[in-house]
């Protein structure tokens, strides 16, 4: 387990299109390959931490750089993520690593804001309003600042992103009133004008020599559910921000905020954290990758910035502690190298590093959340009978559940802080995405009669996994186990606990011991111990009988030390899952307890 995770958003750095980049006018972006085409780019730090073993690199930029450089044993663990959710803008980015995906993309208004917006701002500020454009934001003062200075009307514009962009000189309305008409705007912008952000752009100079300040000031929309911020720190754990993430949350979930400047004021912050004690979530956002660089086409600075970056980042690694986490990614990318001056709809890198803990290829995943179950995952605590609900897996398999139930189910498991959801194989895809990496999903194969053959089974394991499961309940063929084709039980669990942990999922075997006697049992303890399984599990609920605490203590008697036991099945108070555990349970599954 991690004490403290620092989480890294290099703001925009994305490693080539989406499969879906067309959807987004996106295809052939790559801001890695751009920034590899700048001469005397070298990234020692994120090579060693597997940037360039990240699979699929393919662009010939990268290639070429990767001729030039010596092979490296990654330290780290590598993967490429795909954005499920439907824009590619920075707050739905990083709402996604934070476990909430927006199936609706923010709206964005490339011809300007209507009237009604317009009449909105005006009678609300008392002021008139120049520009209403897309625009760029030096562009923007440099042609209106003189007309912005003589008026003191304001200069509101917007971009590709779900933005609403107010710039005003220091001098003609000073910081906090800008941040008031902000705040005015922000309760404007609701309903279906409920753009991602609002954003105060302070100016300072004279005509011909205006220049942007560090006053910067972003008015997000508040997320819609709690994500993955809000959950640690109803948990007791410290959520500091640094950088805009506070702004870009609202403010949700954050125990701590500090503001930087930029890049190398974010770096300095990150190193100096090291040199704190804290229990949670050190988060931090450099804007400059996007803000300076890749938003003004400048493959130079954006790797003139990574390099500063990977200097500082061989200092950070140098001083980690044992119960460190350290995890870098972006937010979407913004390719420098391409005409189009917006955000481009890529795949990000993912990059973790513990001290003493080996590196591995993680392959390619759908959904920036799975950050958030690797963060999960790390501050997580044993299970604790101060919290039965701690041992849990919170269960609905009934025949006519709808998603709004399964829905109802993860919000409800998540508040108390259960095991894992145990649903129906139709619903883990979404079930996944909902989730948001806040608990794992768990579901049933060969449910719940068993008697499908291996090959059905396996199968049904494989896409399971692949649409987000972390959990699997399988139920033996007790027809085989009648027959005494005991050979054939347990080939059938070595295959399928094969598949599932090739995809890094574990197994639990329901043996229904309603339909057994005690020496199948105790055959069957042996059997799912030699197979590889990770959980022996007493019943579906289904059967004519589901847990008793005699067959708990017999299967916890027979099984092996690595194998724990799951009881399930009519256990519907507080007081019997609490004697189930007591009597050798380590899960128990349940749709809830009074």
């Amino acid at each position: 387990m991690a004490k403290r995770t620092f989480l890294v958003v290099l703001d925009s750095f994305g490693i080539g299109e989406a499969a879906d980049a067309d959807l987004f006018g996106d295809l052939g972006s790559n801001t890695l390959a751009a920034v590899c085409d700048v001469k005397g780019l070298k990234l020692p730090n994120l090579t060693k931490l597997g940037l360039f073993s990240i699979e699929g690199h393919k662009d010939p930029r990268i290639l070429s750089y990767l001729e030039k450089t010596d092979p490296v044993t990654p330290i780290g663990s590598y993967g490429r993520l795909a954005e499920v959710s439907r824009g590619k803008d920075t707050t739905i980015g990083h709402w996604e690593i934070a476990g909430l995906v927006s199936n609706e993309p923010l709206p964005t208004y490339p011809n300007g804001f209507p009237e009604e917006v317009l009449a909105a701002l005006k009678e609300a500020t008392g002021r008139d309003i120049l520009c209403n454009r897309p625009y760029s934001g030096t562009d923007v003062i440099r042609d209106y600042g003189d007309e912005h200075v003589k008026t003191g009307a304001l200069i509101v514009y917007t971009s590709a992103d779900s933005v609403l962009q107010i710039a005003a000189h220091e001098d003609v309305i000073p910081v906090p009133e800008l941040y008031d008409i902000c705040t005015k705007a922000r309760a404007i912008m609701t309903g279906k004008h409920a753009v991602g952000r609002i954003i105060a752009r302070p100016f300072i100079g004279t005509s011909g020599d205006y220049k942007r300040t560090s006053n910067r000031h972003d008015f997000s929309l508040e997320p819609s559910r709690d994500t993955m911020l809000d959950v640690l720190k109803a948990r007791g754990k410290d959520v500091i921000s640094v950088g805009k993430i506070v702004d870009i949350f609202a403010g949700r979930g954050i125990t701590e905020a500090i503001r930087t400047s930029g890049n190398t004021e974010g770096i300095k912050v990150m190193l100096e954290m090291q040199e704190r004690d804290f229990d949670g979530l050190c988060f931090i956002n450099l804007v400059d990758f996007d803000m300076l660089y890749g938003h003004r086409n400048d493959p130079v600075g954006y790797a003139n910035a990574l390099m500063e970056f990977d200097e500082a980042l061989g200092r950070f690694l140098a001083g980690m502690r044992d119960d460190d986490l350290l995890i870098i990614t972006a937010d979407h990318g913004c390719d420098p190298s391409t005409p189009s001056t917006d955000h481009s709809r890529e795949n990000t890198p993912l990059l973790m590093y513990r001290k003493g803990q080996e590196g591995q290829d993680l392959g390619f995943h759908r959904g920036f959340f799975l950050i958030s179950s690797y963060i999960f995952d790390n501050h997580s605590k044993e299970p604790s009978m101060d919290n039965i609900m701690s041992y849990v897996d919170m269960t609905n398999l009934k025949t006519n559940a709808t998603f709004e139930d399964i829905k109802a189910l993860i919000d409800k498991a998540v508040s108390v802080n259960a095991a894992s959801v145990c649903i129906q194989p139709c619903f883990v895809k979404q079930a996944y995405e909902y989730a948001g990496g806040k608990l794992p999903i768990c579901t049933v194969i060969g449910f719940p009669n068993g008697y499908h053959t291996s090959y059905i089974k396996l199968a049904e394991a494989i896409e399971a996994c692949d649409n987000g499961a972390k959990e699997i309940d399988m139920v033996i063929n007790n027809c085989y186990v009648k027959e005494g084709k005991f050979d054939l039980v347990e080939e059938e669990i070595k295959a399928l606990a094969s598949g599932v942990h090739a995809k890094g999922a574990i197994l639990k075997v329901i043996i229904e011991t309603c339909l057994l006697n005690e020496e199948e049992k105790i055959k069957l303890c042996k059997i799912v111990t030699k197979a590889g399984a990770d959980f022996i599990k007493t019943s579906t609920g289904f059967g004519s009988m589901g847990a008793t605490i005699e067959d708990v203590k017999l299967m916890k008697a027979n099984v092996g030390g690595n194998v724990k036991v799951k009881a399930a099945g009519g256990i519907r108070t507080k007081e019997l899952a609490a004697q189930m555990i007591e009597a050798g349970a380590s899960r128990i599954g349940a749709s809830n307890l009074n």
